[in-house]
């Protein structure tokens, strides 16, 4: 996984297709705002794997996510052993 600051997104390519993760900092923190696989990807557990990099990108970098978007809001809900990293 890469954090592509330019973009404002963390991405993570696999068999050459993109998943991806738009965020915006405020007050020290990365609100996720918006999550999406290609096509190609949808249904394999892309967004989930993504989804569990950025934490352990944020637990390593002691970083602090706001979930915004759907799909954020309910991975960590599915995902409370990953609650130390919201804030």
């Amino acid at each position: 996984m890469i954090d592509n600051e330019e973009r404002h997104r963390f991405e993570e390519t696999e068999n050459g297709l993109i998943v991806f993760a738009n965020y915006r900092e405020h007050e020290g923190r990365y609100v996720l705002t918006h999550v999406e696989a290609d096509p190609g990807l949808r249904g394999t557990g892309a967004a989930a794997r993504l989804m569990e990099a950025i934490v352990a990108h944020a637990r390593a970098h002691e970083l602090r996510l706001v979930p915004r978007c759907s799909y954020a809001v309910a991975w960590f809900k599915r995902h409370p052993e990953a609650g130390d990293v919201i804030g």
